[in-house]
């Protein structure tokens, strides 16, 4: 197998590091990318010439697209696009701030925009190459004190399915991750609305069922993302650990459920009368 080179967003710990060292430690070469080139330094050290550190806020579009044309210029080509720089907003709707809520979405989501559209002429003119979206099982589940980073997730993973469709046919794959909860320091860069002392039961409530979730292995999802990058036909969506599998399927019945007892109204709403 060919190796590949990779481009990844938020390389400086957590599942991104972990991607990286799985690319690099089986021969791929990587651009590797954060905000602070400082927490890459060890990458060169162990890598050498295999890895190119780069320093970029995802949230700077003109940034994004000069760092993915020297990434695309240094290696030569870019195979595996793993968009993974994100954070959270932990808090109830009516605690979020104006920009809370718009710095959630310009790194979520806009960021996220901005690589794929900054890569996407590279990856047509060499007639392939694969995009990973980072989600997470909160991108197609939503559990309260999550509004803002469900917001940002759900169109994430909106604007990938439509982006796998427009891609297809110039070989270019799109899957989207959707990770459960793993062992990282993810929990420590969250950012925390000003509590409103009514949601306080709700946030006890919350924090006593995030303790009873099994903490994933981060090393694990780094060798599962390159079975996902080897595959000749990936999923547009996959789970990373076991909670996807637990708690999406209800969520989809209930919707399921719920849509047929309201079946009667939606045809209503159209103008048409039920059959009897």
């Amino acid at each position: 197998m060919m190796s590949k080179v990779w481009f990844v967003t938020g390389s400086s710990r957590g599942l991104g590091r972990n991607f990286v060292e799985a690319a690099l430690s089986r021969g791929d070469r990587v651009a590797a990318t954060a905000r602070n080139i400082e927490h890459l330094a060890g990458l060169a050290t162990t890598y050498g010439d295999a890895v190119l550190p780069l320093q970029l806020d995802v949230t700077d579009r003109s940034a994004v697209f000069a760092t993915a044309e020297r990434a695309g210029e240094h290696f030569g080509r870019l195979d595996v696009i793993v968009n993974n720089a994100g954070y959270g907003v932990l808090g109830a709707v009516e605690e979020l701030s104006e920009q809370q809520l718009r710095d959630q979405l310009e790194t979520n989501l806009f960021g996220a925009v901005w690589v794929v559209q900054a890569v996407l002429p590279q990856l047509r003119e060499q007639g392939g190459g694969h995009i990973v979206q980072i989600s997470s099982v909160g991108g197609v589940a939503a559990f309260p004190l999550g509004g803002a980073y469900h917001a940002s997730k759900w169109a994430l993973e909106g604007l990938s399915e439509s982006l796998a469709q427009e891609v297809a046919g110039f070989g270019i794959k799109v899957t989207v991750v959707e990770p459960s909860s793993y062992a990282t320091e993810g929990a420590a860069g969250a950012v925390h609305a000003e509590i409103d002392p009514r949601y306080a039961d709700l946030r006890a409530a919350f924090a006593a069922f995030a303790q009873t979730l099994d903490q994933g292995d981060p090393a694990a999802a780094g060798r599962a993302l390159l079975e996902i990058a080897d595959s000749d036909n990936p999923p547009l969506r996959v789970f990373f650990g076991a909670q996807g599998n637990e708690i999406v399927p209800q969520v989809y019945a209930d919707r399921l459920a719920t849509w047929a007892d309201w079946r009667k109204i939606a045809i209503e709403a159209q103008g048409h009368t039920p059959a009897a």
